[in-house]
């Protein structure tokens, strides 16, 4: 049952229990930023309805329930998935507990939508997965981008043959302003927190397996993450991934851009070119005697930026729910991005090419659980690396 420390609004008819279609009931974890941004996406899927919402300062978790017309909220987490209304839980909790709480929605079996990453590690997310394929429940990698109706649109210029076959993939990411110093700190470096949607977008574009990375990076915006390990040291970085068949994409990633959030993609295929531009709040143009170009500069949020992107992912999932579709975008995804981070990550510090095979062959997993081993990485296989590191995952053929 529900604790005591949960609390409920007044009862109010729900009008669209009236209504013949199926609904999901969701629970939210968290109420900071990102939680707020996917309770305003819930609200506005005419198939999802949000019962309860969490939040450790529970003030905020009220404030949310109010603000979104959830009838109840509570401090703890653990009310949310035992929650007998909820089917699928949102979990938008700091990063270090996504995993102990989707292994307790497996055991409820309640559907998962995790923001990224699954876990903070290879073998914790690799085990996440394994619950859920073993409890038969859809988990969900929130990589949004794959969502946005831009990219979306390049990614149908793939698929449709459009372009031809793709040739060169390239990727710019740059925030309009750094994060604090203790969000950078203990957050894994640029290329975990920042660069994974866009490493991830690159295998979108690209349709085939990535086989090794060249990455750099370097401190040029605060000064003070500069003593910070590894990639966290890192303000900007530059990425190459080569593909099968010697296609490479171009990746750059900067935490700051004074003009606004900078986000762009552009494709080069055998038949043409397919780019995106930024997103602005409108379409003004302005004309002076010493100016002319865009009114207003880009968005300079990410929430304001993917806004869609957040409300269409939640769409496909729910639609997932609903009509027992497969995940849209799978925990394997979230892996595979992982993989490919990690990747970068010891590219930048080894000054070398990375084979990914050096990162997914290095979890050794056994009916005990995984762990990561010490490998010679020049002995390792390049090719077919995905294959291998799913092979890790138990039950993907009943994986939903």
């Amino acid at each position: 049952g529900l604790s005591s420390a949960v609390v409920r609004r007044g009862a109010s008819e729900d009008r669209r229990e009236a209504m013949s279609m199926r609904i999901v009931k969701v629970g939210v974890i968290g109420a900071g930023r990102i939680g707020l941004v996917h309770l305003e996406a819930l609200a506005s899927c005419q198939d999802a309805q949000c019962v309860i919402v969490s939040n450790p300062t529970v003030s905020k978790a009220e404030a949310a329930a109010k603000l979104y017309n959830v009838n109840e909220w509570t401090g703890d987490a653990d009310d949310v998935i035992t929650h007998p209304e909820v089917e699928a839980v949102w979990i938008c909790s700091p990063s270090s507990f996504h995993a102990e709480q989707i292994m307790k929605c497996a055991a409820e079996g309640k559907s998962v939508f995790c923001e990224k990453p699954i876990a903070t590690d290879l073998p914790e997310t690799i085990e996440a997965i394994n619950v859920c394929n073993a409890a038969g429940i859809k988990l969900m990698t929130a990589l949004q981008r794959r969502f946005d109706p831009n990219f979306a649109r390049v990614k149908q210029a793939v698929v449709s043959g459009e372009v031809g076959e793709p040739i060169v993939v390239k990727l710019c990411s740059r925030d309009p302003a750094p994060p604090p110093f203790e969000y950078v700190k203990g957050g894994g470096g640029i290329f975990k927190d920042m660069a994974v949607h866009d490493l991830d977008m690159s295998r979108f574009l690209m349709g085939s397996e990535p086989i090794e990375i060249l990455a750099s990076g370097s401190c040029h915006i605060d000064p003070k993450i500069a003593k910070l390990p590894g990639p966290e040291a890192f303000d900007t970085a530059n990425v190459i991934v080569r593909y099968a068949g010697g296609k490479e994409a171009i990746i750059d990633v900067c935490r700051q851009a004074p003009y606004g959030y900078d986000q762009r993609a552009e494709v080069l295929g055998t038949k043409a070119m397919i780019q995106t531009d930024n997103m602005y709040p409108n379409t003004a143009r302005l004309f002076a005697a010493d100016y002319t170009g865009n009114a207003d500069l880009p968005y300079d949020f990410f929430m304001s930026r993917y806004k869609e992107a957040y409300k269409q992912e939640t769409i496909a999932f729910v639609d997932a729910l609903v009509n027992d579709k497969p995940s849209p975008c799978t925990g394997e995804d979230g892996l595979i991005a992982l993989i490919m981070a990690i990747a970068a990550g010891k590219s930048a510090e080894e000054g070398r090419w990375v084979k990914f095979s050096e990162v997914a062959d290095a979890v050794q997993c056994d009916a005990n659980g995984c762990m990561v081993v010490d490998l010679d990485y020049k002995s390792t296989e390049s090719n077919d690396w995905i294959r291998r590191a799913i092979s890790n995952l138990r039950g993907t053929a009943v994986a939903k």
